[in-house]
């Protein structure tokens, strides 16, 4: 493997000879977005952006996946470096070239650069077989966006024999080229929760003879958002949100159901499961104290993005190595946004980065953000994020 002390302006260099294919492999996935764990037209652009590398390709039997695995021949560890897929359910209204061709599809996140930066580092590594030892796994992973696609290929086998993990995602709002990532808890965990409160309806002007399942309802969402401050030490952080509320049909009706529902983000497992036991006390006896009854479902989503401590402080120093200290930063605090890339992490060592790409015309507290309509990306960073996917599998 190579020492970090020879990563720099040679592998920059050459990572930056692959932006113009890599910028073209970007919009062709941007303009066709595909949504959900079937991506099949995805999947044949990435096939062909390998094919002729020398690396050995796997196709997913449950999903559109695929994973790609250079082997060197020579013993040493199994690195896998991953890359998201799939795009979001949404309409672009960023008028380009390349816009989304697909009415409510959208690449608002990114996955199109991860996976073209990817494929570029696919192609950089296999160029440069001779420095590697041991095996570089590419993991082209659909159905990030709630589908759980990463737990998908986890059940195909792709962690099998992988000693280390990195991966890298692409944030509009910091500066452009950005290289950021810290140790421990890096993004939240996810999970959501529905509840339905039962009344019993009947005409509006009669409430007595009605069990109104909306009063409840109402002061369910005081309720819900108290636990925060009220169940959890101050000195933790959570979110939990009332984000949908649905009652009725018209004016002089009293409905007989009343539906909330909501999201919960979390950076430890411990508050995770108290927020789960308290959203469900509130919920129950808030509805018990007007006389309803309720169901209350509490989703477990992706679990907390953890990073091992070693691995993102090997991530720092390559970086660093790579870009020079001016482009790398440690994240000052987690972020409430949630990954699958989590359940990777919970199995193996390694760590998620962050890359800038923010557009060259506007400050990034101005930039429109990941899973905006608007959402663009700088491709100017790009080969940093080739050269920092390659960096990260030639290091010992």
């Amino acid at each position: 493997m190579t020492n970090l002390e020879s990563i720099g302006d040679d592998l920059l260099q050459a990572a930056r000879g692959l932006q113009e294919e890599t910028i073209e492999l970007r919009r062709s996935i941007h303009a066709e977005p595909e949504i959900g764990l079937q991506l099949p037209v995805t999947q044949a652009k990435i096939v062909e952006a390998l094919t002729g590398l020398g690396l050995d390709i796997t196709l997913g039997e449950s999903t559109t996946s695929v994973v790609a695995d250079l082997d060197t021949g020579r013993p040493g560890p199994t690195v896998l470096l991953r890359g998201d897929m799939d795009a979001l359910p949404l309409t672009e209204d960023f008028v380009s070239d390349f816009q989304s061709r697909r009415q409510g599809a959208m690449h608002a996140c990114g996955h199109d650069a991860h996976v073209a930066m990817l494929a570029g580092a696919a192609r950089l590594l296999s160029e440069h077989r001779g420095e590697l030892t041991g095996r570089v796994r590419f993991m082209f992973q659909p159905g990030e966006e709630g589908y759980h696609g990463a737990r998908y290929m986890i059940e195909e086998g792709v962690l099998d024999g992988v000693d280390r993990a990195f991966a890298i995602h692409v944030v509009t709002t910091m500066p452009n080229g950005m290289i950021a990532t810290k140790g421990g808890p890096l993004l939240a965990s996810a999970d959501d929760f529905q509840i339905t409160v039962h009344g019993r309806g009947g005409h509006a002007s009669a409430p007595h003879l009605c069990t109104d399942p909306i009063p409840p309802a109402a002061a369910m969402v005081g309720g819900l958002n108290s636990i925060v401050s009220r169940d959890l030490d101050p000195t933790q952080s959570a979110v939990l949100t009332v984000a949908h509320i649905n009652a009725g049909t018209t004016n002089n009706i009293i409905p007989a159901s009343a539906f909330l529902e909501g999201t919960i983000r979390t950076f430890d497992e411990h508050v995770r499961s108290r927020i789960h036991a308290a959203v469900e006390r509130v919920a129950v006896n808030t509805a018990a104290s007007h006389g309803c009854t309720c169901s209350c479902v509490v989703n477990s989503g992706y679990p907390v993005t953890v990073n091992d401590d070693e691995q993102a402080q090997l991530t720092g120093e390559v970086a660093t190595a790579l870009l020079g200290a001016d482009l790398f930063q440690v994240s000052a605090q987690p972020a409430f946004a949630a990954e699958d890339f989590s359940y990777v992490l919970n199995r193996v060592p390694g760590a998620m980065a962050m890359l800038g790409v923010c557009p060259a015309d506007v400050s990034p507290a101005e930039a429109a953000p990941n899973h905006s309509n608007f959402m663009r990306v700088n491709e100017s960073a790009l080969y940093n994020g080739i050269g920092l996917y390659a960096a990260m599998a030639m290091v010992g």
